[in-house]
């Protein structure tokens, strides 16, 4: 009752930011949901297609290798260039498009590079026989390499867009991050060999070419979405390979330590994939489906949370710090009930989403149970999940970059610790539930040193 109280009287005293928090989150929740609905029909469409086949295990082994700079840069990006564009916004408009401008320069230069980097270096890996890959699983790797590494010029420019409609406080960008799933989707549904009958024969090989370019060709799409609404708000500008613009300097004094935070937490996936491959074809797959579904209830938190939170923060940086301090720890206690409802939820109905999404064609009734269990174990970091992403937003806001940078360190050593821990006693199940281990201890790190230094 007391917090009730306590609840309600800040809720009056701090409306105005309660009242943007909340309508922000609800545009972003429902464009987040219907975004997570249309990729949960792709998933059903490629479970139908592949069940746990090689070819899943390969295409998510390289998805996951190239997806992570991109993730990195697309975290990075946000977290820096949101906060400052609040401040231009207010101080500097004009020096926006130049600005703008130089940014989308350096964006397409590191996307080539990237090119260059990964396909090196992961074709490198790929021959060397130290990925825990089957033979099979390998070449099916090496034949989507080449078309997957176009995602990270893709991917660096969709995080740019994507990032400046943010911080005009246009939503919709979330409801775009769903183009890619239509794309493949259609190609799997279109272009792979139908499923078998299940009792009658086996199914011929669907092969790997579907799910990578439709993949590439979704990706290309989902960029040409964002540069036209940009476009038509004369918010886009031609690339210019120069950095003269005077707001490189705020830019770069928060991106280098971001980018070292966010490289390690997002490292963590791939740790993930290396325990995985250990345990047997099907184990990429099998986590990789499980946490396609947890997915759907993360990203409802992390981007409802932090798309709404982080601007109304950031515009709110120059006022009474103890004022918007309350707002976060209010939002940061709502989101935390939140987490053990949705965690409740989960469990009760896993079995059924699991088998309403993906039991059908190659995917049998086994799988169902083995990835309705994965999906389970990785429930538990949902309570401290939904509520660091609440801390995260007010720390980036208050430009405390190195706090991010060691919750990075402490999610990683986390993860690790939770795998070695967890993986030989529960296998796959295991590397799930050691997710709790990179929250629950960020939660705490959170907490504790925004309080002490706020």
């Amino acid at each position: 009752m007391n917090f009730l109280n306590v609840l309600g009287t800040r809720f009056k005293t701090v409306d105005s930011h309660h009242t943007a928090i909340f309508k922000g989150m609800l545009t972003v929740a429902l464009f987040t949901l219907l975004g997570k609905l249309m990729s949960a029909a792709k998933e059903m469409a490629v479970a139908y297609r592949y069940g746990l086949a090689a070819e899943v295990d390969a295409y998510q082994f390289i998805y996951n290798l190239v997806s992570w700079p991109i993730g990195i840069w697309t975290s990075v990006l946000t977290a820096v260039l949101v906060p400052l564009a609040a401040r231009m916004r207010a101080f500097d408009h004009e020096a926006i498009p130049h600005f703008r401008s130089e940014l989308f320069g350096f964006a397409l230069i590191i996307g080539c590079a990237s090119v260059v980097l990964a396909w090196t270096g992961i074709a490198a890996l790929l021959s060397s026989g130290t990925t825990g890959l089957p033979p099979h699983s390998v070449q099916l790797a090496q034949a989507a390499l080449p078309g997957l590494v176009l995602l990270l010029p893709f991917g660096m420019l969709i995080a740019l867009q994507s990032a400046w409609m943010l911080s005009a406080g246009r939503h919709v960008n979330t409801l775009l991050d769903s183009v890619p799933t239509l794309f493949i989707a259609a190609a799997v549904l279109v272009f792979a060999s139908p499923a078998a009958d299940p009792g009658i024969s086996p199914a011929p090989s669907p092969g790997i070419s579907p799910l990578v370019w439709g993949t590439v060709v979704g990706a290309g799409f989902h960029l040409l979405s964002l540069m036209i609404p940009n476009a038509r708000h004369s918010e886009f500008e031609a690339p210019a390979f120069r950095r003269a613009a005077p707001h490189w300097t705020p830019f770069w004094q928060g991106f280098g330590i971001m980018l070292a935070g966010q490289a390690l937490i997002s490292f963590t996936v791939i740790i993930d994939q290396f325990y995985a491959v250990g345990l047997g074809t099907g184990s990429v797959a099998t986590l990789g489906y499980a946490n396609r579904v947890l997915s759907l209830i993360l990203s409802l938190a992390a981007i409802a949370v932090s798309r709404a939170t982080l601007p109304i923060f950031s515009r709110s940086a120059s006022g009474d710090q103890c004022d918007i301090y309350r707002v976060a720890m209010v939002w940061m206690r709502l989101m935390f009930m939140a987490g053990i409802v949705a965690m409740v939820a989960g469990y009760v109905f896993a079995p059924g989403i699991i088998r309403l999404l993906f039991e059908r064609g190659q995917f049998g009734a086994g799988d169902t149970q083995v990835v309705a269990d994965a999906l389970r174990f990785g429930l538990p970091q949902l309570p401290c999940y939904f509520s660091v992403m609440v801390l995260v937003s007010y720390a980036l806001s208050q430009r405390r970059y190195k706090l991010i940078f060691w919750s990075g360190v402490i999610g990683c050593a986390g993860k690790v610790i939770g795998n070695i821990l967890l993986v030989p006693a529960l296998g796959i199940n295991g590397i799930a539930l050691a997710a709790t281990f990179v929250y629950g201890f960020n939660a705490v790190f959170f907490c504790l040193s925004l309080r002490v230094r706020r």
